[in-house]
């Protein structure tokens, strides 16, 4: 008995490490902003910092793939290498640049709310370059439009409306303080607004690229070194370009090494293996329901710590969101389910098929012997 209810707490164990390890992913992701935050409010640039980044994190994944994919890695092409060009511009360099200008400009909460539009942006984007279909006479279709535009709407409640003040301590921490750089004015807002809504428009057509970056070259280790490698380069050469002051290079030992170090080696390494692997375990759907997570764990440290203030329009744009999100991936499920179905029944037919012509290869066997006995015993008469 002791050892059945061992075996037990241990499967359960088991069963709960996915949800545990995705819970630890958000709260990775919700470090990266934090630490962001407190980078750019030292005096950093975003440019800086991405291309910082992107550079630990390909210094963390080229070795990594070179070691695990060394005898199974498939053939590298120019096309592989110009679609890692094209994956490290629209989801790294490009929208890393986008997302983290948007974070220095408006808020912490702010952009993890908007980065919940991304699936129904991808949705749109799918649509109109003709990789999904509206289907709107099915309950799949119509929820994955509907939950689009409950997602357009909560992003522009969230934009343009503020309401009563919303306070959740008693008493917080600022660490932002004493800093003039982390004012903003309502101009600085509106450019934000603009930032995150790009990077989600580059993040999408990201993830429409990487589908095909998937099949042609389907070693996930090594793509995802060679896109980050490529993201580094581009992010470099456009620091390089655009800003002039070189002591924003210099790192110490304070806030700014840490931000590129952490981000670029937990944000960007080590929580896409954590994300492989319950993707290979659950599938994307199962790792894509903890996104909203993320807001609510910001809200709450940028709240405590970065002094940042929840209204009811936050709130309610925010529920918006992450209900349009979710209504989204139920369309999603529902149609993956629908294939599911069908491609058994499918196979079932072939099989049947594939019967029913053996069948008819053995009578045509058997027959043969009998005819050429009977020619036979002709024969002897």
């Amino acid at each position: 008995m002791i050892l059945l209810k061992m075996k037990g707490v241990a499967n359960v164990l088991n069963g709960l490490r996915p949800v545990i390890l995705m819970v630890l992913v958000q709260v990775a992701f919700t470090a990266v902003n934090v630490f962001y935050k407190l980078a750019i409010n030292d005096g950093m640039s975003v440019k800086v910092l991405t291309a910082y980044r992107l550079a630990f994190g390909a210094a963390f994944t080229v070795p990594l793939a070179l070691f695990s994919e060394r005898n199974k890695r498939p053939k590298m092409t120019w096309r592989v290498l110009f679609m890692s060009f094209l994956c490290g511009l629209f989801g790294g360099s490009l929208f890393q640049n986008l997302f983290y200008g948007a974070l220095a400009l408006t808020s912490a909460t702010f952009v993890s709310a908007i980065y919940n539009l991304v699936p129904g942006i991808t949705f749109v984007l799918a649509v109109t370059f003709g990789f999904e279909k509206l289907k709107l006479g099915r309950a799949a279709g119509k929820a994955k439009v509907f939950g689009t535009l409950i997602g357009i709407g909560g992003a522009m409640v969230l934009t343009f409306l503020k309401g009563m003040q919303i306070n959740i301590w008693t008493f917080h921490v600022n660490l932002l303080k004493n800093n003039p750089s982390s004012s903003h004015h309502h101009s600085n807002d509106l450019l934000g607004v603009v930032c995150a809504i790009a990077s989600c428009f580059s993040y999408a057509s990201w993830l429409i690229i990487q589908t095909k970056m998937s099949k042609e070259y389907p070693s996930h280790n090594s793509s995802t070194a060679l896109m980050l490698t490529a993201a580094a380069i581009q992010a470099t050469v456009f620091a390089f370009c655009t800003e002039r002051d070189l002591s924003q290079w210099k790192l110490g030992w304070n806030i700014r090494l840490l931000a590129s170090a952490y981000s670029g080696i937990v944000g960007s390494g080590v929580v896409f293996l954590i994300i492989s692997w319950c993707i290979q375990m659950r599938g994307p759907l199962f790792a894509s329901i903890f996104n909203p997570l993320m807001l609510v764990l910001v809200a709450v440290a940028a709240s405590f710590m970065l002094d940042e203030q929840l209204y009811l329009g936050s709130v309610i744009g925010s529920v918006m969101i992450v209900c349009g999100l979710y209504a989204v991936l139920w369309g999603k499920n529902k149609e993956m389910k629908m294939v599911s179905q069908l491609v058994p029944s499918e196979i079932i037919n072939h099989q049947q098929q594939q019967q029913e012509e053996d069948q008819a290869i053995q009578v045509v066997v058997t027959s043969t012997p009998v005819v050429m006995n009977h020619d036979k015993c002709d024969q002897q008469q």
